[in-house]
């Protein structure tokens, strides 16, 4: 595309069988289309990158909810292991209580004995339960450590959003309705350009750094890349026999008639 021009015939037929417009009133569409655009990207300009930081703050906060969410459950099944181990000893010592009363009324010693194998076997649940509670409980400490400061950064990043998202509330505010006219004027405009010559037309705005898919013939040179263009290139322009593209950068060239023409209707 940007080698050669985009062919248009002078005159063709729509569908209700009329003439449709001549080059040059297309080339005055194109530009009036491009002018409201760039309007449109003015806009947009001024929010500059803070739908990406909200967007970037939003997914950050979701994956530090996430990691709370985890660090509080499985801080929460330490705590059901310290509180489940504390449960065995409460029951250990009742069966050591309730072995010492069996303990004052046996008959012999082998009943004493098989009892005092029984307190003494819940006496070493008592204890590896206990050293299991003094582990669990250094965890919870450096557990409930990570949570505060993931909680807190989590805050911090809440507060991040809800400022950056109000930043960006009130500029949308400010051109909403604005950006919303010009949108209705850009999809009116586009409704006067046949399908090719737009496709064509966002194609080449795509590609472009600024977003001008249609420039002006400033000083002899393209408006948007700034390169020269020949002298009879720039007769081919002004004569509006056919779209004419820059040879450089590939985007639509029109001349001051098509300029004033716009700004004419613009002002």
């Amino acid at each position: 595309m940007a080698k050669s021009d985009v062919k248009a015939p002078a005159e063709t037929k729509t569908a209700a069988g009329k003439t449709d417009i001549t080059i040059a009133e297309k080339l005055v569409e194109l530009y009036r289309l491009q002018h409201i655009d760039s309007q449109i990207d003015r806009i947009r300009v001024q929010r500059g990158e803070l739908p990406l930081e909200v967007q970037d703050l939003e997914d950050e906060v979701a994956g530090l909810e996430v990691r709370l969410k985890k660090l509080q459950d499985e801080l929460g099944e330490v705590e059901g292991q310290v509180s489940d181990k504390q449960n065995l000893i409460k029951d250990a010592k009742a069966q050591i209580k309730k072995y010492e009363g069996q303990q004052a009324k046996v008959r012999n010693n082998r009943e004493y004995d098989s009892l005092s194998k029984e307190i003494e076997f819940q006496n070493l649940e008592i204890q590896l339960a206990e050293k299991r509670i003094k582990e669990a409980k250094a965890q919870i400490d450096a557990k409930k450590a990570v949570v505060d400061e993931s909680q807190a950064k989590l805050e911090e990043r809440r507060k991040d959003l809800d400022q950056k998202k109000k930043e960006l509330d009130d500029i949308v505010a400010e051109t909403e309705k604005e950006e919303k006219e010009l949108q209705k004027q850009s999809e009116a405009a586009s409704k006067h350009i046949e399908e090719r010559l737009l496709s064509a037309y966002h194609r080449i705005r795509s590609n472009a750094r600024n977003g001008l898919g249609v420039v002006a013939v400033e000083r002899g040179s393209c408006g948007g890349c700034f390169n020269a263009i020949p002298p009879q290139r720039q007769l081919d322009i002004s004569s509006h026999k056919k779209i004419i593209v820059c040879e450089h950068c590939g985007r639509i060239l029109v001349d001051e008639y098509v300029v004033d023409r716009v700004k004419g209707t613009a002002n």
